[in-house]
């Protein structure tokens, strides 16, 4: 977890207690999974998984037995959290929570390893957290990408161009108008948009997001076996609660049925609270 669960204190991980500030050219950024942490003593870990371990972390890892950033959510200095520019991506609680719940079910629960499920793990808290961490603190903002009408950031930051907008995309926007959508998100980090962005339908791209995805077995499947990214033959129409409540109760009875619900429940005010910085088209 970049951003330890259940209130846990987030304490700096011990890989990244030495990375100094300035340290690591663009390329080798890449090369090292974004961090540029060769020669810290440890043994470099996946491109994906951003950090060098000396060795295997305990179970559970945290809190770990190191220093604390003030008002920093993360297990991650900000020194290395300020050379990225952030991205939050939302969904509806009650489409999300269905989502990681059937994951945790039979049949796919003996694909994804996951016989348990934790409400705790739906992120939102998490993501608002960090998310509040980043505004608030000059990391992004003040400008928000494409939304006129996003809350705007107050206090010490709220005057303090951070040269990065704010960008929230919600996923039933971008599954609306793709294009519409990503062509605005381009804009705001610096990209040129093309059209084969929305398009993976070759072979090399298909194989490289089977092995990107390897360790998540069952978790991506949908997306996985996708090709490319058009707007929905119809656009994403609102459904009431009871209309999800039923069509829970049709795929996992009413003891699913209401943990989904409660879950979703709890998550909805702050999946709105961020849906107010989304990215309009």
């Amino acid at each position: 977890y970049v951003v330890p669960p259940e209130d846990q204190n987030p304490c700096v991980a011990p890989s990244l207690l030495n990375v100094k500030r300035g340290v690591g050219t663009e390329d080798q950024l890449n090369k090292q999974g974004g961090l540029g942490l060769n020669g810290l003593g440890g043994t470099d870990s996946p491109p994906d998984s951003a950090v060098s371990m000396e060795s295997p972390p305990k179970s559970p890892p945290f809190p770990y037995e190191t220093r604390c950033e003030p008002k920093n959510p993360t297990i991650v200095p900000r020194e290395v959290l300020e050379r990225f520019h952030f991205t939050f991506l939302i969904r509806h609680p009650n489409r999300s929570i269905p989502s990681y719940y059937r994951c945790c079910v039979p049949p796919l629960m003996e694909r994804s390893g996951f016989k348990e499920f934790n409400p705790s793990e739906a992120g939102y808290d998490e993501l608002k957290k960090f998310f509040d961490y980043c505004k608030d603190t000059g990391l992004v903002g003040p400008k928000v990408c494409s939304n006129p009408d996003a809350p705007q950031p107050t206090g010490a930051y709220g005057e303090k161009d951070s040269g990065v907008e704010i960008c929230v995309i919600d996923a039933d926007d971008l599954l609306d108008d793709p294009e519409g959508i990503l062509r605005k998100y381009c804009v705001s980090i610096g990209v040129d948009f093309t059209p084969d962005m929305l398009v993976w339908d070759n072979d090399e791209d298909q194989e490289y997001v089977k092995e990107a995805f390897a360790k998540w077995d069952g978790w991506h499947d949908d997306a996985i076996k996708s090709k490319d990214l058009k707007p929905r033959a119809h656009k994403h129409a609102p459904k009431s609660d009871e209309e999800f409540y039923n069509e829970w109760m049709e795929k996992y009875g009413k003891d699913g049925a209401d943990i989904i619900k409660k879950t979703a429940d709890a998550n909805v005010a702050t999946y709105e609270y961020l849906k107010q910085y989304a990215i309009k088209a």
